[in-house]
């Protein structure tokens, strides 16, 4: 698995992920996406100095993203967001390397202090994944999603730089 900068030819990928039913559900996306739309959003991330758009590749195949985004210089820290592909893709520990990867690149090469991130409370499998890679919770947004006629809980979470120093000695 690698991660390279996102370019208009990820879009393809990018389409997929967006209309997958249970990644929409996981991500909380209710708005459609048009192929076009999403060749430019991803043409145009390499402008964007604050955030950092990476594809997921395995075997040079887009399986996902990862960001970081919502860039705070004041107080070093910024958000991550991660989406894979659909069921196709899960359980093979792509996202588990990738934000493994970016937390590196973040905390070894950047000063960042803090990188949080939401996740609906249904997502186990992330949950779990993020704590293990030294996230930790700090709270709930109570019925942040409206998803088939149900409320959900976002919980939020972060890691710190020294959380994440800890984690990645006891991974290792």
């Amino acid at each position: 698995m690698t991660l390279r900068p996102v370019g208009p030819e990820h879009a393809e990928g990018l389409l997929e992920l967006v209309s997958d039913p249970d990644v929409r559900r996981l991500t909380g996306s209710h708005a459609g996406f048009d192929p076009e739309q999403l060749r430019v959003w991803y043409a145009t991330r390499g402008d964007h100095p604050d955030r950092l758009d990476l594809a997921i590749m395995a075997d040079d195949e887009y399986v996902g993203e990862v960001v970081l985004n919502e860039l705070d210089t004041a107080n070093l820290s910024c958000n991550l967001r991660i989406g894979l592909i659909g069921p196709r893709v899960f359980g093979k520990g792509y996202g588990s390397e990738a934000i493994e990867l970016v937390l590196r690149h973040a905390f070894e090469t950047t000063p960042l202090h803090r990188i949080r991130l939401g996740v609906y409370a249904f997502n186990e499998r992330a949950r779990h994944v993020y704590k293990k890679l030294g996230f930790v919770e700090e709270g709930v947004e109570r019925d942040a999603l409206l998803w088939d006629g149900e409320w959900h809980d976002c919980v939020l979470m972060a890691v710190l730089r020294r959380d994440w120093r800890a984690a990645s000695r006891s991974l290792a």
